[in-house]
C-alpha cells in the first residue's frame, strides 16, 4: 500500500483514530471536512479542505470516515452525492484485524483494530466495523452500516443496509436486524428488528417515540 494517495473523508474522531495507520500506508494529500476546513486549516500537517475539493484529487482514492448514531441514515446519500466510480473508495483493514479468507469485503469498508470477521461473512461497501467487534460465521452486513466498538454478531446474523449497531451489543445468531434500525449501546438483541425501528436494553426492545 505505500506510496499510493488516500484522501480521507470527515475529520472526525473515526478518522483521528485511524490516521496512524493511513499515514504509514499512503500519502494524505488532504482531509475533506466541510465543518473543519478554513484558512491554514491543517491536521498533523495535513490539510482540511471543502468537500468540493474532492475532484482536485482525480489520481487519489479516498475513504469516507462519517458515520455517528446521528448522521448514520445520510452516509448513502453522501457517498453517492460524490459521484465517484466504486473502485475511487478504498478498503481498509487494520494491520491487527483479522478477516478469513473466506470471507468478502466490500469496496470502501472500514475494518478497525482488533476486528475479527471469521468464515462467510458477507460485509458490504462502506460498512464501518470499529475496534474488537466480532464478525462471525454467515454473518452479512449491508452497506453503509455502522458497528460499534465490542460489538459480537453471533453466526448467520443479517444487518440491514444503512443500520447503526451501538457499542458493546450482542446480536443473536440468527436474528435480522432491518434496514435503518438503531441499536443502542450495551443491548442484547434476541429477536428480529424491524425496518427504521430504534432498539435498547436487555433484551432489546423499541424506544416509544423513536424510529420510522
Amino acid at each position: 500500500m505505500a506510496n499510493k494517495e488516500i484522501v480521507p473523508i470527515g475529520l472526525s474522531g473515526n478518522c483521528v483514530e485511524l490516521f496512524e495507520v493511513l499515514a504509514d500506508n499512503f500519502h494524505i494529500p488532504a482531509i475533506l471536512d466541510d465543518g473543519k476546513c478554513g484558512e491554514d486549516a491543517h491536521f498533523e500537517g495535513v490539510p482540511v479542505l471543502p468537500l468540493s475539493a474532492y475532484s482536485k484529487f482525480a489520481e487519489s482514492r479516498f475513504v469516507f470516515l462519517i458515520g455517528s448514531d446521528r448522521s448514520y441514515r445520510a452516509r448513502a446519500g453522501l457517498i453517492g452525492g460524490l459521484g465517484l466510480a466504486r473502485d475511487r473508495f478504498a478498503t481498509i483493514v487494520h494491520p491487527q484485524a483479522r478477516v478469513s479468507r473466506f470471507a468478502e469485503m466490500g469496496q470502501g469498508a472500514v475494518l478497525y483494530a482488533g476486528v475479527t470477521v471469521t468464515s462467510n461473512a458477507h460485509i458490504g461497501d462502506h460498512v464501518m466495523i470499529m475496534p474488537h467487534a466480532v464478525v462471525h460465521h454467515d454473518v452479512t452486513i449491508g452497506a453503509h452500516s455502522l458497528v460499534g466498538a465490542g460489538v459480537i454478531l453471533a453466526g448467520s446474523v443479517e444487518v440491514g443496509d444503512s443500520c447503526y449497531i451501538g457499542s458493546g451489543s450482542a446480536i443473536r445468531n440468527g436474528t435480522t436486524i432491518g434496514a435503518g434500525a438503531l441499536v443502542g449501546m450495551g443491548s442484547v438483541v434476541v429477536r428480529d428488528v424491524a425496518p427504521g425501528a430504534v432498539v435498547a436494553g436487555n433484551p432489546a426492545r423499541p424506544l416509544k417515540g423513536r424510529g420510522g
